[in-house]
């Protein structure tokens, strides 16, 4: 083995070049099976981070079967997912540029089955007998907040669209028994979120394709109900935190029978329509992703044993577990796997990757292994991350020289740190960063109690748990005392900017379209998350001193360390204002920091350039911040009164 070159930490130079995180790379989501074809979506950066979908032949052959240019995608609940539809060949999708639906033939032909307007459609199913699609529709055309109800679309479009079923504030999930008599669907009510609080519906269809009567069979209050399925033999099956942990269950004469009842979480927070954790195989078995110790596991579950059998995988992130052929078909990552579509043989166990995320190959003396950790938090509890070490075949630090640390968390606030191998990660760590990503309390996959440890102390749990994972590795010796950096998007990013002002232990923060005004968030954002700070914080105005005390604009006088704000402007979750007003907290008190604003990203960036961009500007930011010249010619940032807090600080 070469001896490595010594250089300062972050300024390694390494094999993996930025453009490697666009370059061949798309996102991967929402695979279904028709007949033998497989089909997905499959976001591209590269073409202004549209959504295609794709169907996989079983030669072998790929082909888009969306028109070039639309974007298959839907805003309901602004998050969307459940964009398309497919029965013998024929597919409906959403177009996120006009929201309307429309029908592709096997021919290439392509028409609109829904009329223009204010309308948003998702999670669609296709109803073969009546000749229609059943699916969600968001209705913005009225005054005040979106109306969602369920809706049947004739398949072709003619006859216009019959509103089934209005009423709640939200519904999602509506599925058929196989016979096509009755419907299941869950509806919750504000101020709940589905992880918070749902109701499990069945109503028989009447011959006039009306719900004619209906059933709640399950959902108690303050329990959540989740993914509801059918059995190809008409047993209702889903899921159900009852245990402390969401299980899969199943309706038997009039009663609910667990299925291989564990210590595992079977679905996550549902953020996303068609999410999928599980399926019924034609057997009656049950091939289901259960998360524990912050990682996923697939079992096959034998439904008269009620057991679960592990199956040996590479793949600790498994989800959108759909039946095919003999198996299923699902989309997974590991800590040495990028994410891809993958078939597997529950006869053998035997897989095959169907479609990667990224063409790229990484050379293994250069990939960062995620390390599982636990680490003390405030209240004698325990919380988890998972810690990448700096990672290079070639380079190495100075003598004596301990690395500095990126602590990343994931939003939500109730999603959970990825175990799957990262570009993103590894981009750093091989440039000589330490990672830790958090699974502050409130994460997934740690059972109920671990998930509402966040109830009523979000601005705190998280960042307490975020700081004391960064000073037990401190502890341990692994990491600069003087180089803490925390970073965080969406959910995470309001951690982030708390960090920097309630606590002191960050050098310096990276903050992507982040919540900086508490009553400015919960005033401006939309339906689907409108009332989700009355669990995190409290209602509002009642307890408006709360939302004031925990919200970092209104004390950017207490930040003293510099920060990189980063935005989309066509965000409608985190609107543009919440991160001018912060930086405009951050001008006006003198403090170090840079802004870098994208046109046409919305919330999570999909553009090629602004993704290579926003990675540049953090290199740049965290060189000048920390003290080292980035490799790579990165293009420089300017960061607003650096010099001079610099100074103030001896350099």
């Amino acid at each position: 083995m070469a001896e490595q070159e010594r250089a300062p930490f972050g300024s390694w130079e390494s094999s993996i070049p930025i453009e490697a995180l666009v370059a061949g790379v798309v996102r991967l989501g929402e695979p279904s099976v028709d007949g033998r074809d497989v089909y997905w979506l499959e976001g591209r950066p590269a073409e202004g981070g549209r959504a295609a979908l794709v169907r996989l032949a079983p030669d072998g052959s790929a082909a888009d079967v969306s028109p070039a240019g639309v974007d298959v995608r839907t805003r309901v609940h602004e998050y969307g997912g459940g964009a398309y539809a497919i029965d013998g060949g024929v597919v409906w999708f959403s177009d996120f540029a006009d929201g309307r639906l429309y029908r592709g033939a096997p021919d290439g032909r392509v028409a609109a089955i829904t009329p223009e307007g204010l309308f948003r459609y998702a999670d669609p199913i296709v109803d073969r007998a009546r000749g229609r699609l059943i699916c969600v529709r968001e209705d913005h055309t009225g005054p005040g907040e979106a109306e969602n109800t369920i809706v049947s679309i004739p398949l072709d479009g003619d006859g216009g669209v019959q509103i089934l079923l209005r009423g709640s504030d939200f519904y999602s999930d509506p599925r058929l028994s196989p016979d096509g008599s009755r419907l299941a669907w869950l509806s919750w009510e504000h101020p709940n979120l589905p992880w918070d609080e749902t109701s499990l519906w069945v109503g028989s269809v009447a011959p006039d394709g009306s719900i004619a009567s209906r059933e709640r069979i399950a959902g108690e209050p303050g329990e959540s109900v989740l993914q509801p399925r059918w059995s190809p033999d008409g047993v209702l099956h889903f899921v159900a935190e009852r245990s402390g942990w969401w299980n899969i269950y199943r309706r038997v004469d009039d009663r609910d029978e667990a299925v291989a009842p564990m210590a595992a979480e079977f679905a996550d927070p549902q953020w996303l329509f068609r999410f999928s954790s599980y399926t019924v195989l034609r057997d009656g078995a049950i091939v289901a992703s259960g998360r524990h110790d912050g990682r996923d596991e697939l079992f096959v579950i034998d439904p008269a044993t009620r057991t679960g059998r592990p199956v040996p995988l590479p793949y600790t992130e498994i989800d959108y577990v759909t039946s095919a052929s003999d198996g299923v078909v699902f989309v997974g990552s590991g800590p040495t796997e990028f994410r891809a579509i993958v078939r597997l043989d529950v006869r053998d166990g035997s897989w095959t990757v169907l479609r990667r995320s990224t063409s790229t190959a990484l050379d293994p003396g250069d990939v960062s292994t995620g390390q599982p950790i636990e680490f003390p938090t405030t209240g004698g509890r325990t919380a988890h991350g998972i810690f990448y070490p700096p990672r290079n075949r070639n380079m190495a630090g100075p003598d004596g020289e301990l690395p500095p640390l990126i602590v990343e968390s994931h939003g939500g606030p109730t999603s959970a740190a990825s175990t799957g191998l990262s570009i993103e990660t590894q981009l750093f760590t091989s440039r000589g960063f330490a990672v830790l990503d958090v699974d502050y309390g409130g994460s997934t996959g740690y059972g109920r109690e671990y998930r509402k440890r966040l109830e009523g102390t979000w601005g705190i749990t998280d960042v307490e748990d975020c700081a004391n994972g960064a000073l037990a590795l401190v502890a341990r010796g692994l990491v600069d005392p003087t180089r803490l950096v925390i970073r965080g998007g969406s959910a995470s990013g309001y951690t982030t900017l708390c960090a920097l002002t309630f606590r002191s232990e960050f050098r310096a923060g990276i903050c992507y379209f982040g919540i900086g005004d508490l009553e400015t968030f919960a005033r401006m954002t939309h339906k689907f998350e409108s009332r989700y700070l009355e669990s995190l914080i409290g209602p509002y105005p009642a307890r408006r001193d709360v939302y004031v005390e925990r919200s970092p604009l209104n004390f950017t006088d207490r930040i003293s360390t510099p920060a990189l704000i980063l935005q989309g402007l066509d965000d409608r979750v985190v609107p543009p204002a919440q991160a001018e007003q912060i930086v405009a907290g951050l001008r006006s008190a003198g403090l170090p920091y840079a802004y870098v604003a994208f046109e046409g990203e919305d919330h999570g960036f999909r553009q090629a350039p602004n993704i290579i961009r926003s990675i540049e500007a953090e290199l740049s930011f965290l060189g000048q911040v920390l003290g080292f010249e980035p490799a790579g010619g990165i293009v420089p940032l300017r960061v607003e009164n650096l010099d001079a807090w610099l100074a103030a600080r001896g350099g």
